[in-house]
């Protein structure tokens, strides 16, 4: 099931061979993979051959996947800049989770909030998902700042662990209702 979702300036779309390289650029950098629980530091060539293969086999599933994972096209450069996941969904409940990386180099630009509101878009408007659950580790306010301003609310903490640096910590769990997300949209 290749799904693709074009933005005006990002094309978020099924991870193929070919972003093998960028994965493992994008992903073996410390300052980023401290915000994300389930990214090994150093991230080697062999975990993005992993992750890809992976994530095709994901896709080839079922019409309803338990997780959409996107790698994120800069359409001007056609160059993988980052990646954005819509899992752990729940057909009958509704329900799915989910984050985002965006590379180094391409930060402050507002990439991840353009791909990440392109996620919510299609989860709410073309799946019909209810809900969306998501969060963040402590620390990392550019995360909630970007969930904030697209009407995630905090709803708790749980323990977590990061498996970059190993270290415990706290994650601050968010959700957005798609009838919240309806009402602030035009």
């Amino acid at each position: 099931m290749d799904v693709r979702i074009e933005t005006s300036r990002l094309v978020l779309r099924p991870w193929r061979e070919e972003d093998i390289e960028q994965l493992t650029l994008g992903l073996n950098d410390l300052k980023l993979a401290k915000w994300l629980a389930f990214v090994p530091h150093p991230y080697s060539t062999s975990h993005a051959k992993d992750w890809v293969r992976r994530c095709q086999e994901i896709s080839d599933t079922s019409t309803k996947p338990a997780a959409y994972e996107f790698a994120v096209e800069l359409g001007a450069e056609g160059r993988v800049i980052g990646g954005v996941s819509l899992n752990k969904i729940d057909w009958n409940a509704g329900t799915g989770g989910g984050g985002i990386w965006i590379a180094d180099r391409y930060k402050g630009h507002g990439y991840g909030r353009e791909a990440f509101e392109a996620k919510i878009r299609f989860a709410f408007r073309e799946i019909r998902l209810t809900k969306l659950v998501n969060g963040y580790f402590d620390g990392n306010e550019n995360s909630w700042a970007m969930q904030r301003k697209l009407g995630f609310r905090r709803i708790g903490e749980v323990p977590g662990l990061c498996m970059a640096d190993g270290r415990q910590t706290i994650e601050h769990v968010t959700t957005l209702l798609r009838s919240d997300w309806e009402g602030r949209e035009d």
